[in-house]
């Protein structure tokens, strides 16, 4: 079950959004669900602070990783490898 999805099975909550009139003409004029446009965005906003979040708390070791594979190579070669 994808995040949205859990989402909309939990309990919503009524809230107030500011957005410019011009686009929320438009999503009216297109019959967008005004509710679900928004909790989406939201949701990816969400899950993007997540993503960069995790990559600053481990910028380190992956940098780390990344100068030992460097350094020394993978771990296991690939069988498809010619070196």
């Amino acid at each position: 079950m994808s995040d949205i999805q859990t989402q909309e099975i939990s309990k919503k909550r009524a809230v107030n959004l500011t957005v410019t009139q011009s686009l929320l003409d438009e999503a009216r004029a297109l019959n967008l669900n005004t509710s679900l446009a928004a909790e989406r965005g939201i949701a990816e906003a969400v899950r993007k602070a997540k993503e960069d979040r995790w990559l600053e708390e481990n910028q380190a070791a992956i940098e780390a990783h990344n100068r030992r594979i460097e350094e020394r190579g993978p771990l296991l070669k690939p069988w498809w490898s010619k070196t």
